[in-house]
């Protein structure tokens, strides 16, 4: 009797870079290893999308677009090429208006891309109709998802068998046209037996025909098991990646899983041992420069206490060390739980997971609730859909009043639509004010990326890859980051990667416009004032909102940083009087450092 056969998907070149490097992989490197894991008869690749969309133009100075192309030049027309889309968000930092949407599948059908994994992380059907009528539109094979996890323990109220047959209802309820389904797990916490009752409890409702898969990662330490779960469940579909990029907070390495299957009535996609093996000696020896931070290579059992995607842990520790704030990362894990149960219970998956992190992040660093995460409080108002259960009232009062925002049950891609940055008009005026092509691709880039996208077509990117044996993480203090310095009293904004990475210089009127809009300015007459305002996190200058001179009440907004993707109001402590401001517009600033005094 002929083994079943099982499709995999190979994450090495999109969630495993994501879940190891934060994305953080050139093309030029890793091509080389593509081609091998073609030689060992790989067909189906998760090849870009999800964070590998913007990583590129932030970090890599390389066009997402371009090392598509590249892909399937290698791989060949018949391979699966797989992307990871967020519903309304597709690759975007924010909810997407419904003709960026269209331009986004447009973009990414022309580029390369045979199927779409398509998931909301609140797994509000709502938001994924429209992203899967412009998927099936332009071509594209769509993977619907069911979002899981683990809740914290002590937590109730969705998450379970019973929530997923639900969503998957109103999946099938909804007329959404797909064709496969894919359970996401992406902090691996779903334990084995409530995947096999899940993923049974899928395969009786849609029937044989439906290709039916689990996607997990081993930063729980329980992936293996729960893949082995869900094929006996009945999946046809299981992701895995190729060491160095393995285990850890990715996907299972294929070799563990073929030798997990040994003996069994599975087929893992006719791969074989001493092909895979080549493969990954191959891409071993492309990774050979890169860091490798230790807790992507770690299972964590504390990981279902506080769910943390692999693909999110590792991009935000590289946040903490570049910030010099990795000391607090435990305090942060320890923090989500309370974050997670009074949010709504919102898959931990991007951008929830990032919502939740910077929520925890913020109730470490300024006290429990002092700050509302913009993204966290959008949320739980309702501007992102709607989460599996009411969030905590007092949550959603307080979220309300800091950002001075309306609880809201309106359709999130209509109020993007109302919004004229989020239109192709307003981007194409954008790149025809900045002197660059209008392009589709350009277009996108630029709403997508917003400022670091104009910047990437520009030229301006910076170059930030963590390469060079001395990056071993040993200490944490390192000077990455960017920072405004002067020379022959010109100013200049410098960005320092770690290691042996590329520095970038450009005069700082150029590289920041902003900039001159609220300069540091003189101190007014008399001085510095008696009253110092310093910084509680290390985190870079975003606007600066009031100058020497101004009269301010309590609590007015004087300036506001940015530190781990989140914006930190500097309130003026007490009514008074601006006596000076001492920082720029994007410089770095330090944990107490000044920023600015009042009298």
């Amino acid at each position: 009797m002929a083994k079943k056969y099982i499709d995999v998907m190979d994450t090495t070149f999109r969630d495993g870079f994501q879940s190891v490097f934060g994305g953080r992989v050139l093309m030029d490197d890793f091509f080389p290893a593509v081609e091998a894991a073609k030689e060992a008869g790989i067909t189906h690749f998760e090849f870009g999308g999800g964070a590998r969309f913007q990583s590129l133009f932030f970090y890599l100075q390389e066009n997402a677009f371009e090392m598509m192309d590249g892909f399937r030049e290698i791989v060949g027309p018949e391979a699966n090429l797989q992307v990871l889309s967020r519903g309304i968000n597709t690759v975007m930092l924010d909810t997407g208006s419904r003709e960026m949407i269209d331009l986004f599948a447009k973009m990414f059908a022309k580029h390369g891309t045979t199927t779409v994994r398509n998931f909301d992380a609140l797994n509000d059907v709502n938001n994924l109709e429209f992203s899967a009528q412009c998927i099936k539109k332009h071509g594209m094979n769509h993977e619907v998802v069911v979002t899981m996890m683990d809740l914290p323990p002590g937590c109730k109220g969705a998450h379970d068998v019973p929530f997923y047959e639900k969503t998957l209802r109103n999946i099938l309820d909804s007329g959404i046209e797909f064709d496969s389904v894919c359970f996401k797990d992406a902090s691996g916490t779903a334990n084995p037996h409530k995947v096999y009752e899940t993923i049974a409890m899928a395969r009786k409702l849609l029937g044989d025909s439906v290709h039916l898969r689990l996607h997990t990662h081993e930063t729980a330490g329980v992936s293996v098991a729960s893949y082995l779960a869900a094929l006996e469940a009945g999946a046809n579909g299981i992701d895995m990646a190729a060491s160095p990029v393995s285990g850890g907070t990715s996907q299972p390495d294929i070799l563990t899983m073929l030798h997990a299957t040994k003996g069994t009535n599975y087929n893992l996609g006719d791969l074989q041992l001493d092909k895979i093996l080549k493969y990954e000696e191959r891409l071993k020896e492309c990774l050979a420069e890169y860091m490798i931070p230790p807790e992507a290579t770690q299972v964590s059992p504390l990981i279902p206490f506080s769910p943390m995607p692999g693909g999110a842990l590792t991009a935000n520790t590289q946040m903490m060390r570049d910030n010099g704030d990795l000391d607090k990362f435990d305090e942060v894990i320890k923090a989500m739980k309370e974050v997670v149960e009074r949010g709504g219970y919102g898959t931990s998956v991007t951008p929830v997971s990032q919502f939740y992190w910077q929520q925890a992040y913020a109730n470490v660093m300024f006290g429990p609730w002092k700050q509302i995460a913009p993204g966290y409080g959008k949320m739980v108002l309702g501007y992102f859909g709607k989460t599996p259960v009411e969030p905590d009232r007092e949550i959603i009062e307080l979220a309300s009043q800091k950002l001075k925002l309306e609880p809201t049950t309106e359709n999130p891609l209509d109020i993007a639509d109302r919004d004229e940055n989020k239109s192709i008009a307003h981007w194409k005026k954008v790149l025809e004010e900045e002197g660059l092509e209008t392009t589709e691709e350009n277009i996108f880039i630029a709403a997508a990326c917003d400022q670091k996208g104009i910047a990437f077509l520009k030229g301006e990117s910076p170059l930030m890859v963590r390469k060079g044996k001395e990056n071993d993480c040993a200490g944490e203090g390192n000077m990455a980051g960017n920072y405004t310095v002067v020379v022959d009293g010109k100013q200049y904004s410098v960005q320092v990667a770690e290691g042996s990475g590329d520095v970038q210089i450009a005069p700082a009127t150029n590289a920041a416009p902003a900039a001159a809009a609220a300069p540091a300015a003189a101190p007014a007459a008399g001085g510095k004032g008696s009253i110092e305002i310093h910084s509680q996190t290390p985190g870079n200058v975003w606007k600066i909102l009031k100058n020497p001179g101004d009269t301010v009440a309590e609590g007015d907004v004087i300036m506001i940083l940015e530190a781990m993707k989140m914006e930190i109001d500097i309130a003026a402590p007490q009514a008074g009087t601006i006596k000076t401001i001492d920082v720029n517009v994007n410089d770095a600033v330090a944990d107490g450092q000044l920023l600015a005094t009042m009298e």
